[in-house]
């Protein structure tokens, strides 16, 4: 299993806009090839960034089925507009879990 790990940052005073658009994309992730999850965490000291996290199979489920879909594009169209700038993407493996 892999987690993307998405840190976003909205532009400051539209935080309640960007989690309504959050809310309604999140059912286009479960019905993507190879996700098992999704879970969005906003920072408390600073409140315009996020942190999206997706479990996917396969880093490859991400990258490529899923950014080549209807449903990355829904997305990015539902929350990109609140973007400061495209969000930094990193995937990683549990190593240890308690």
């Amino acid at each position: 299993m892999i987690t993307e790990i998405a840190q976003i940052k909205i532009h400051p005073g539209h935080e309640k806009q960007f989690e309504s658009a959050v809310a309604e994309a999140v059912p286009l992730f479960p019905s993507a090839d190879g996700c098992h999850g999704i879970d969005l965490h906003r920072s408390v000291e600073h409140p315009s960034q996020y942190r999206l996290m997706v479990r996917w199979e396969t880093v490859e489920h991400h990258t490529v089925t899923f950014r080549a879909s209807e449903e990355f594009a829904r997305w990015r169209a539902l929350a990109g507009p609140y973007f400061t700038a495209p969000p930094q993407v990193e995937h990683v493996r549990s190593v240890l879990a308690q």
